[in-house]
């Protein structure tokens, strides 16, 4: 919840001057005069200002959610948004047909819009809230893929004995090959370089640094 007290010369300037602080709408704030505005004698001597109390109260996963679907109309995206929890947080899952535009080269377009919803979601909250978008099961079918890479390329650092470079990835991405060959023992993974081209490096255990 926000709360802000503003005073103007007028009931209505001072609602104005607390939503804009606020930075919303009024139907969707709470409104409560503190003090009506006096002109005092002649218009002059012991005038008061209006003073009002405008309440928010912010609902991060509302405000994420409707963002979303105006950024998808404005994509000319004919597809809704379903909200459900998942072992993170908060999961938009955006269901429709012909998403590929919405998931972009490796998910880059979904990260990009999961980046700006998590910033909306959160501008106001008391509490961070952690959203993750999906759409066409991408998160799960991208997991799977990484998975599958890194278990091929484990086994190639093994015959080979040497370390092997993978290319760069997303933070999020190397956090799937790291869990999935942290439960190796005869393997150990690394990242090295600089954002955005940082990458992993999966080495035999008896070569690692």
């Amino acid at each position: 919840m926000k709360k802000v007290v503003a005073t103007a010369k007028t009931i209505d300037d001072a609602v104005q001057k607390a939503l804009l602080e606020l930075g919303v709408p009024r139907e969707k704030a709470r409104i409560r005069v503190l003090e009506e505005p006096s002109r005092g004698l002649f218009g002059l001597i012991g005038a008061k200002d209006a003073k009002v109390e405008v309440e928010f109260h912010f609902d991060p996963v509302a405000q994420g959610r409707d963002f979303l679907q105006d950024v998808l109309s404005n994509m000319k995206v004919n597809a809704k948004v379903e909200t459900r929890t998942n072992e993170e947080g908060i999961l938009f899952d955006i269901q429709g047909s012909n998403l590929g535009i919405i998931i972009g080269r490796r998910g880059q377009t979904l990260d990009s819009l999961q980046y700006l919803v998590n910033v909306v979601a959160n501008r106001h909250a008391d509490k961070h809230v952690r959203i993750t978008l999906d759409a066409e099961n991408y998160r799960m079918r991208r997991k799977e893929t990484l998975e599958q890479l890194a278990d091929r390329v484990a086994k190639k650092a093994l015959s080979t004995r040497r370390d092997v470079r993978l290319e760069p990835m997303s933070a999020a991405e190397r956090k799937v090959i790291h869990a999935f060959l942290q439960k190796r023992a005869d393997v150990v993974t690394f990242s090295e370089g600089d954002e955005p081209n940082r990458y992993i490096v999966i080495a035999p255990k008896e070569a690692s640094r």
